[in-house]
């Protein structure tokens, strides 16, 4: 990249442009391992038992990629209840080459 490229992909503020593009973090609470015969008997308000309890640690993935461990929330405000994730470690992860 020439030094006219370089300076052109950095913003005025100093910031690379892909890092206001948005990516999606799927946070994964727990597995269910039914068997087929159960799974086809699944209706409108059937529950599905997961691994976990409701205080374990959940996990947060950008792909297949681990990013961070966390703990769920829920937070009031603007009169809505929403459910969230406090990270309590951030995995030391790398860009895959």
């Amino acid at each position: 990249m020439d030094n006219a490229t370089q300076e052109t992909s950095i913003r005025a503020d100093g910031a690379m442009p892909f890092t206001s593009v948005p990516i999606e973090i799927t946070v994964s609470v727990g597995r269910a391992r039914p068997l087929v015969r159960d799974l086809l008997k699944l209706d409108e308000g059937s529950v599905l038992t997961l691994d976990r309890k409701i205080d374990d640690p959940v996990e947060l993935f950008v792909g297949d990629q681990l990013i961070g461990i966390g703990a769920l929330e829920v937070v009031e405000g603007k009169g809505q209840t929403t459910l969230a994730v406090r990270l309590t470690k951030v995995t030391d992860f790398q860009a895959p080459s």
